[in-house]
Order: C-alpha cells, then structure tokens, then sequence
C-alpha cells in the first residue's frame, strides 16, 4: 500500500469517528443510534464484504496464521491477567471485565477498516478470517464461559453457545463464501450490489464507534486500565511479532496478523460486561480510551511489520 493513500485513508477514518462523536452531542440522534448502526454493519455491510473476498482467497498453509492467531492470543493474554489480578489482588468484577476485554480484541468494527487503511484491499480477506474464525467464536465460546462465572449467572449450556454461533449472520455468510460460492463467479449487477453495501462498512462502523465512545474516568480504575491496555495495545502484539518472527512466518496473512493482534479491546465484549455488572466505569474505560490510543500504537505496530 501506499504511504500517502495509507496515511489519506488514516486521516478519513478519524474524521469518521470525530463525526460520530459529533453527533452523540446532537439531540435529534437518539441514545440508540449507535445500536442501529452496529446492527447494520451486522447484518448487511460485514456479510457482503465477505461474500466479496472470502471467496477469492487461494487456501494454503499461509491461513492457518489468522485462524491460530487470535486463540493463541486469548490465551496467553487470558494467562496475563489472571497473573496480575492475582497479584494486585482486583476483584471479581475488575478480572471479569478484564479477562472479557483484553483477550478479546475489535479486529472486526476497528479491525477490517485499519487493516483495508494499512494493507489494502488485499489483507481484508486475512483479518475476515482472524475475526470471524478467532475473535467472533471466542466471544461466543470464552466470552460466555467467563460471563456467567464472574457475574454469577448460571452455567452457559452448549445448547445456546452452538445457536448463537450458527445465527450469527457474518459467519453465516463465511460458511457460505467458503462451501458454496468458492470458484463462483457473481453476476454483474450481484457483485455490484455486494461492492456498494461493503463499502458502508467503513463510515458505519467508525461513525458508530464514535458515537460510543465515553471517556469518563474514575481515578478507582486507572491501575487495571493501565494495565489492561499495556497487555492488549503493547504486549499481546509485541508477543505475537516474535513469535512469527521465531517461526520465520514472514507473509502478509502473518502481518496482518500480528496487526489484528493489537487492535483495542471488543465493542461487544465491552456491551457484555456492562451487562453482566462486571466494572462498568472500567469496561467503558477500557473500550474508550483503548480504540483512542490505538490510533497511536497501530501506526507504531505496522511500522515495525514492514
């Protein structure tokens, strides 16, 4: 990609959240505007971005890297905070929150439009698979697990964890881009439809962001803030670049990888947490301040991929 198109690309996804922020102040946009946005990208613009790209992709060993990334990622960072709340002796609801938030990263609402702004077109099919394969199943899967034991609610059944995944409509639409439609070559006015909708996704998701964002800090939360945003914006990437860097894993689905890998801490993930009463004033913190400084630590990351 082109510096000057990456750093364009870079300046117009701010203004996109600069807007949405804007418009939050605005009262003729109601409290849920942000919700209806999300359920858009949702249901229509991430499902046509992917039956767009996923069916060009050429498998090989190369996409194995996106679909391990993101769990190896959960782990070691999952490892991590349990360590540090041991050892700083949070609470439950501090380590719940940080355990939904800091494994679990936004490589799908922040992560496709950085990944397009610094990659191109051609790392979205990447950070699809690393969101949908990886982060989207963790929510589904460790996400549960860990909300129903540290806000006490009753024990997740396999029953609900399997229908949520199979219902969720993006990874509907990869099952179908990678079973049905591989080879498949749209009509004129289909793939042109598919085009227009994807394009939304961009704008959408960042004026959305924007207009969520909440940057109200209690001084109550700043030790676990600032550590959960060192794991997730520094470590977890820097962990991720060496270990591909020990496995000579030199190609773009690793970079884009290791990318993905430091993206701020998940929009839904955070949504669960205030659900669950697990530190609401932290988990708006953290989604808050994190999708802010990665603006920071993304062009720092991708400088030294390369």
């Amino acid at each position: 990609m082109d510096g000057i198109e990456g750093l364009e690309n870079f300046i117009i996804i701010l203004c996109y959240l600069i807007i949405g922020m804007g418009l939050r102040r605005v009262p003729k946009f109601p409290k849920e505007s942000a919700n209806v946005l999300n359920l858009f990208v949702i249901y229509v613009s991430l499902p046509a971005l992917i039956l767009l790209e996923v069916p060009e992709l050429t498998f090989s060993k190369q996409l194995l890297v996106p679909t391990l990334m993101p769990w190896v990622m959960l782990l070691f960072s999952a490892v991590l905070v349990l360590i540090l709340s041991s050892i700083m002796g949070w609470d439950k609801s501090i380590t719940g929150a940080l355990l939904l938030l800091v494994p679990l990263g936004n490589t799908s609402f922040l992560g496709i439009p950085m990944v397009k702004a610094f990659f191109g077109e051609s790392g979205i099919p990447y950070a699809i698979l690393y969101d949908q394969l990886g982060s989207f199943l963790a929510l589904a899967t460790y996400g549960t697990v860990i909300l129903a034991y540290y806000s006490g609610d009753e024990k997740p059944k396999l029953k609900s964890v399997v229908w949520r995944t199979i219902t969720f409509p993006p990874f509907i639409s990869l099952l179908l881009a990678i079973l049905a439609l591989k080879g498949f070559s749209y009509p004129t006015p289909a793939k042109t439809l598919l085009i227009s909708l994807a394009a939304t996704l961009v704008p959408i998701v960042m004026v959305a962001i924007g207009f969520q964002l909440h940057l109200k800090l209690s001084s109550s939360v700043i030790k676990p803030l600032c550590a959960g945003l060192l794991i997730k914006l520094v470590i977890a990437p820097a962990a991720a670049l060496l270990m591909c860097t020990m496995l000579n894993l030199d190609s773009q689905a690793a970079r884009v990888s290791i990318f993905e890998a430091g993206m701020p801490p998940m929009v839904s993930a955070g949504a669960l947490a205030i659900i669950g009463g697990l530190s609401p004033r932290l988990t708006a913190a953290l989604v808050g301040f994190g999708v802010i400084m990665s603006f920071v630590t993304l062009p720092v990351l991708y400088s030294f991929l390369g």
